[in-house]
């Protein structure tokens, strides 16, 4: 084999390890069944990093999806049962120009109208959500970071966003029967 095609298996075989390295996978346990995640550390580095620091300390434990619309997302990682916020960490930066898209089994990052005040809830996109996407960095524009995606359990997705909901307090949308989050494990 000659020097030059050594050099580039070489680099091919770099290249993949790295790509490998760059990918985190990440299952949520729900009391519907699970959902396996690929999450994008090559393109939301710091939300990746948040999401993980959260699932591994057990926050995500006994939380729910607390707002499900049929057609649109369903958003959990906030919430007990009993619709208590939990207290967050800070915020992390908004990723949401980093070429990733809100599409159909996209996972991004909840927020308030603050394009940078994501903290700990997320949501799964049940529907090509382009107007989701970043356009401009202006509050209007920003966008909502995606940083994964479902790899399976998108029945189970689907399932949940078929929930009855109802209005309880200053929630709209919440599961009448609660969706349980019973935890997130982080497996690569």
């Amino acid at each position: 084999m000659n020097k030059t095609l050594k050099l580039t298996f070489a680099a091919l075989a770099l290249a993949a390890a790295f790509n490998a390295q760059a990918e985190t996978l990440a299952v949520i346990e729900t009391n519907m069944g699970n959902i396996s995640l690929s999450l994008d550390e090559t393109k939301a580095p710091k939300t990746v990093a948040n999401f993980v620091s959260y699932a591994r300390k057990g926050f995500y434990d006994n939380t729910v999806f607390h707002r499900v619309i049929d057609g649109f997302m369903i958003q959990g990682g906030g919430f007990t049962p009993d619709l208590a916020q939990k207290a967050t960490d800070k915020a992390v930066i908004n990723e949401a120009d980093n070429g990733l898209k809100n599409t159909v089994g996209t996972i991004a990052m909840a927020r308030t109208g603050d394009p940078n005040s994501a903290t700990s809830q997320f949501f799964i996109n049940t529907a090509d959500n382009t107007f989701l996407n970043f356009k401009n960095k202006t509050p209007q524009g920003y966008g909502y970071a995606v940083f994964g995606k479902v790899t399976s359990g998108m029945d189970v997705v689907r399932q949940i966003s078929k929930t009855p909901t109802e209005t309880r307090g200053f929630h709209q949308n919440v599961p009448i029967k609660p969706i349980i989050i019973k935890r997130i494990t982080v497996t690569q």
